[in-house]
C-alpha cells in the first residue's frame, strides 16, 4: 500500500485492468463514438484492450478526443512560449482556470505535440464522484484534491497532496499542473491564492519551506477562451455571493459544467507559456522577508505573468467598453463582432437584471483590467 493510494493516478501496471472496468460503459462508448465517428466499436475496443500504459491511453484515446472537441466546438487553438521548455524536464505549471477538463487536456495535447513531459494534474474529488469519471480521471493521470475539509483533516490532505507533487516533480521527473486557486475563476479576475502556494511547500523539510520553489521549475500558464462555454452557468453562484448567501450546488451541476465546458461554443482559444520564474524566486528567497510575505510576493509574480500573457480577444474588449460605457477599445473589434457578442449576452442573461449583465460583462472585461495593471507594473 502506498500512502498516496487515496489520491494518485493509476500505476502503469493497473492501466489495462482499469480499462477493462469501463470499456463497455455507455459513457465510454459515447465518448469514443464522438472521438472516432468513422470507426466501429469493435476496432477501438480492440485497440483499447491491448493498451497497457497511461501514456498510450492518453495519446491514443484522450488526445484524439481533445482534437475532436476543438474541431467541433472551437475556431482553433493557438499557442505561444513552448519553445522555452526543455524535453525530459519536469515543470510545475501554475495556470489560471476556466474549464474543468479542457484546460489541462489542452496543455497536455500541446506538451505531447512539442515532445515534452506530460503532466499529472490536480482535480477536485467532487468532480469525480461517479465511478466511471473516477476511473477515467486516474487513467488520464489526474490526482485528487479532497474538497470540503476543515481543520486537521484539511492540513493532512494538503500535506499528502504536497508530498505527491514533490515526488512527481523531483523523483519521477513528471510535470504537474495546478490551478492558481481552488476551483475555477467565476468572475474572470484571475488571482493566485497564497493557500495554494503554501500547500505546495508543506512537504519541504527544514525551517525555510519557501526554498522548495528553488528546487523545481515553476512556469505560469495563461489560457484564454474567446467565449467562455460555461459563462452563464457561473451566474447563480455570483448572484448568491452578491446577496451574501451560501451557494449550494445542484446535484448534477459539476457534471453539467463539465459537459458544457467540453462541447459549448468557445470560438478561438490561446494557451501561453510564460517562461520560468527561477530568477524571481531567487530574488524573493534572498529578500529577507518572512514566509508569509514571500508567498505574497510569489503570488504577485505569478499573477503578473498570467495577466501579461493572457490573450485578449475581441470579446474582452467589447465587454470592457460595454461595462464602462465608452469606446476605449473600439479599434480592437469589428461591428459584427460586437453585434455577435451582444446577441450572446441577450441569449444568456436577463438584460433587465443589471447585476447579471454587469457580472457577465465583468467576466470578460476583468482580464483587460488585469493586463493593463500587469503592463503598468512592468514599467514601474
Amino acid at each position: 500500500m502506498s500512502k498516496f493510494d487515496s489520491i494518485r493516478p493509476f500505476y502503469e501496471t493497473e492501466a489495462n485492468s482499469a480499462i477493462h472496468q469501463i470499456i463497455n460503459d455507455p459513457m465510454m462508448e459515447a465518448i469514443m463514438a464522438f472521438t472516432f465517428p468513422e470507426d466501429s466499436a469493435k476496432n477501438w475496443k480492440n485497440l483499447m484492450v491491448h493498451t497497457h500504459s497511461l501514456r498510450d491511453f492518453q495519446i491514443n484515446f484522450i488526445y484524439p478526443g481533445v482534437k475532436k472537441v476543438l474541431e467541433k466546438s472551437s475556431n482553433g487553438l493557438s499557442t505561444g512560449g513552448f519553445e522555452q521548455l526543455e524535453p525530459n524536464t519536469a515543470y510545475l505549471f501554475i495556470s489560471n482556470h476556466r474549464d474543468i477538463i479542457l484546460d489541462t487536456s489542452l496543455l497536455n495535447a500541446c506538451l505531447y505535440e512539442h515532445s515534452l513531459v506530460l503532466t499529472t494534474s490536480a482535480i477536485g474529488d467532487n468532480l469525480i464522484q461517479k465511478p466511471f469519471l473516477h476511473i477515467l480521471s486516474k487513467l488520464n493521470r489526474n490526482f485528487a484534491i479532497k474538497r470540503g475539509l476543515q481543520g486537521r483533516a484539511l492540513l493532512e490532505s494538503s500535506q499528502l497532496a504536497s508530498a505527491f507533487i514533490k515526488k512527481s516533480l523531483l523523483n519521477e521527473n513528471r510535470s504537474v499542473w495546478t490551478a492558481q486557486r481552488e476551483g475555477r475563476t467565476k468572475d474572470g479576475n484571475d488571482a493566485t491564492h497564497k493557500g495554494v502556494l503554501k500547500m505546495l511547500t508543506l512537504a519541504e523539510d527544514g525551517p525555510d519551506q519557501f526554498s522548495y520553489f528553488e528546487k523545481i521549475n515553476v512556469v505560469p500558464i495563461s489560457i484564454s477562451y474567446e467565449y467562455d462555454p460555461t459563462d452563464v452557468l457561473k451566474m447563480p453562484e455570483l448572484l448568491a455571493k452578491s446577496r451574501d448567501e451560501k451557494y449550494v450546488k445542484t446535484e448534477n451541476e459539476d457534471f453539467q459544467n463539465l459537459l458544457s465546458g467540453l462541447m459549448g461554443t468557445k470560438k478561438r482559444i490561446h494557451l501561453q507559456v510564460n517562461g520560468l520564474i527561477t530568477n524571481e524566486i531567487k530574488d524573493i528567497s534572498n529578500s529577507g522577508l518572512g514566509s508569509g510575505e514571500k508567498l505574497s510576493q510569489l503570488a504577485a509574480v505569478v499573477d503578473q505573468k498570467i495577466w501579461a500573457g493572457y490573450k485578449l480577444w475581441p470579446s474582452n474588449y467589447i465587454a470592457h467598453d460595454l461595462l464602462y460605457g465608452d469606446e476605449e477599445f473600439k479599434e480592437k473589434y469589428t461591428q459584427k463582432e460586437k453585434e455577435d457578442f451582444e446577441n450572446r449576452l441577450r441569449e444568456k442573461v436577463d438584460i433587465k437584471n443589471e447585476f447579471l449583465v454587469s457580472s457577465f460583462l465583468s467576466m470578460y472585461a476583468n482580464p483587460v483590467n488585469n493586463q493593463l495593471k500587469a503592463l503598468s507594473d512592468q514599467l514601474t
